[in-house]
């Protein structure tokens, strides 16, 4: 993997995004307590859309046709969850700000607000409220995640408070991460599956991205990045694998350092193809905990799969 694209600070919501390609904005937290949880996914060509997957039999698919906010929520009050896809009518964007239907992200260059209003499956509840994602530093450097440089990422502010409040009276405040990803072909075109991690604190955020590509190569990342956005390439522990995820069997692996294997803290969603987890490891002698995600991609391809994914994503039309 290799540097990319040097940006001009911002989460840039109105780059171009290639027919049949992608772009998403990602936040995650934890709570200080860690009794809490949350991720955010904002797209553009929804990666793990099936109407896009289908949509994309043409040359020329839209991506802003296929558009979404994914809030997911964990902790004592429950698991919540929505990712409702709109079309292009239902989408806003400048550089500043991008709005899918009712719900919008703010950059005020010191730091990003959502305002969500969504509806959550599979059991229909409102889910409205505001979090706010502040930065210790903005990084402007982005990466090649594939040999030909066809999907880039970019940690964007790696290290981060972000504060929560809900209209259910849930709030809190803990470490968070933003970053984004984009490309211009699919990614199962490109990718079998990938393992990525990131452990944050006010010292600074320990990345790994392992990837297993469609040739058969292995590849990775392994980046330390400090509160004022420094960037330092890391020498990566040795790899080890975890528990599978227990409903769906999702192969799980992360790095620790040398004779000591990470662990599972928590499972946070177990789906057919996707896992996220709460992870714990030791890098450079030091005790870690990451959030951390398994992707499959030959499994999101399953036409079984395919005809599941509806019930977790519905489509809509217009707000």
């Amino acid at each position: 993997m290799a540097g990319g694209r040097t940006t001009g600070g911002g989460p840039e919501f109105d780059a171009p995004v290639a027919p049949g390609g992608y772009a998403w904005w990602y936040v995650d937290a934890l709570s200080d307590d860690a009794q809490h949880g949350l991720s955010i996914i904002s797209f553009i060509g929804s990666v793990f859309s099936p109407y896009y997957k289908l949509a994309r039999r043409k040359p020329d698919a839209d991506p802003e046709d296929h558009v979404a906010i994914n809030v997911a929520l964990y902790g004592a009050g429950g698991h919540r969850w929505t990712m409702t896809e709109r079309g292009r009518t239902a989408l806003k964007r400048t550089a500043d700000t991008f709005t899918v239907g009712r719900s919008s992200l703010r950059w005020d260059g010191d730091g990003l607000t959502f305002d969500i209003d969504e509806i959550t499956v599979p059991i229909p509840s409102r889910l409205k409220g505001r979090v706010r994602v502040i930065p210790s530093a903005v990084n402007r450097q982005s990466f090649a995640i594939d040999a030909r440089g066809e999907h880039q990422w970019r940690p964007i502010a790696p290290v981060s408070r972000v504060e929560v409040a809900f209209d259910n009276g849930l709030k809190w405040s803990g470490n968070g991460y933003f970053d984004w990803n984009g490309g211009v072909v699919p990614l199962e075109a490109s990718f079998r599956r990938w393992d990525w991690s990131r452990a944050s604190d006010r010292d600074g955020a320990t990345i790994f991205y392992d990837v297993s590509l469609k040739d058969g190569r292995e590849d990775g990342l392994a980046l330390f990045i400090g509160p004022d956005g420094q960037i330092e390439p890391i020498d990566p522990p040795p790899l080890c694998a975890l528990p599978s995820a227990p409903i769906w069997r999702v192969a799980r692996g992360t790095r620790s350092d040398a004779g000591l294997s990470g662990a599972v803290v928590k499972t946070l969603e177990d789906t057919p193809f996707y896992a996220r987890s709460i992870v714990s490891s030791k890098v450079a002698g030091r005790p870690v905990t990451a959030m951390h995600e398994s992707l499959s991609l030959d499994r999101f391809v399953s036409p079984i799969v395919q005809c599941m994914l509806p019930f977790r994503m519905p489509r809509r039309a217009g707000r």
